[in-house]
């Protein structure tokens, strides 16, 4: 495993420092802090940066013309993996991950494994025949349902994601609902999850929920279970879009005057690992963003005999304060 350290000038894809924001690892030294492995719990698969949106929160650029998805080939020698480790969640996540091909296969083969596997869905991607195959396929799987949903206002959530956006996701809602994610005593859970719409920090969970709930009711008559509010990460799109307006330092403040030492011990990076589209083991996503393999030279899924142990130090990077501003990403 790395040391503990700040990403260089130059390392990853386009990340620089920012030479007027402390370096996290200093941020933590200064609060007598480490950034350390826990028990890894949590395996988040990333099958590709393939999506029919262009959002512009997006940490991993990812979009229509993006050719990087995952093959068969790796998805066996994930499923091989997870039956090797005991993860208690499985996380698939994109990009989109319902416009890999082989998707089914990558469910139907950790399904079995995972206690909690769950899905993320932009909730546009498919439609049609295409939809209700993987919604069968979800139901029959009790697959846990992460929606990206940035806000009940459309215009706003319209900015961030493209024109129609809104309309296309209530649509998806609703059938899920028809289905059962999200009706009490079904035990089909369906998660929704807000990035602000721009460079701001996101209001607390608990008020969002209660916001989001009220609104999606009256409005659209949809429900669900959960409500997760995250800051966005500057990198990829999203880092590309302050730099051009002449925000990025100022968004850098923003989270490090936010940084809360209490959210680093509940860090999600603590406890997961993440997989690339083609198989490469990563401390995170956003990692995985910056071009920061966990292991120098990186490790493929197939050649893992054991995972990394608690105590192993976690490389950071200063966009490591979006995930320690305020509550934190845990």
């Amino acid at each position: 495993m790395p040391e503990m350290r700040d990403i260089s000038p130059g390392v990853g894809a386009g990340v620089r420092e920012a030479a007027e924001v402390e370096p996290f690892a200093d941020a933590l030294e200064r609060h007598g802090l480490s950034l350390v492995r826990g028990e890894i719990t949590t395996l988040q698969v990333n099958t590709g940066y393939l999506c029919n949106l262009r959002c512009r929160h997006c940490h991993l650029e990812a979009g229509p013309g993006r050719e990087e998805i995952m093959s068969r080939q790796t998805m066996v020698a994930i499923v091989s993996f997870a039956r090797r480790f005991p993860f208690q969640v499985i996380d698939i996540t994109g990009g989109a991950p319902e416009l890999v091909p082989d998707l089914p296969f990558l469910v139907d083969g950790l399904a079995p494994i995972a206690p909690r596997l769950m899905l993320r869905t932009n909730l546009s991607a498919v439609s049609g025949a295409e939809w209700e195959s993987l919604l069968a396929l979800c139901v029959a799987h009790r697959v846990v349902l992460v929606a990206s949903f940035p806000s009940t206002n459309p215009s706003r959530a319209d900015a961030q994601r493209g024109a129609g956006a809104t309309e296309a996701a209530i649509a998806v809602l609703k059938k899920l609902n028809a289905a059962g994610y999200g009706v009490e005593g079904t035990g089909l859970e369906l998660d929704l999850v807000s990035n602000p719409v721009g460079a701001s920090l996101p209001v607390s969970r608990e008020s969002a929920e209660q916001e989001f709930r009220h609104d999606l009711l009256r409005k659209w008559g949809v429900a669900f279970n959960h409500l997760y509010t995250f800051a966005n990460v500057p990198l990829g799109r999203f880092r590309t879009g302050l730099q051009r307006t002449g925000k990025y330092e100022r968004y850098m403040k923003t989270l490090t005057d936010a940084f809360n030492p209490s959210a680093v011990e509940g860090l999600m990076c603590r406890t997961l690992l993440s997989v690339s589209w083609d198989g490469f083991l990563y401390d995170c996503d956003f990692h995985l963003a910056a071009g920061r393999p966990s292991a120098d030279p990186k490790i493929h899924v197939s050649g893992v005999r054991e995972l990394p142990s608690p105590g192993a130090p976690i490389a950071v990077g200063e966009y490591c304060y979006a995930c320690a501003a305020g509550s934190g990403f845990t």
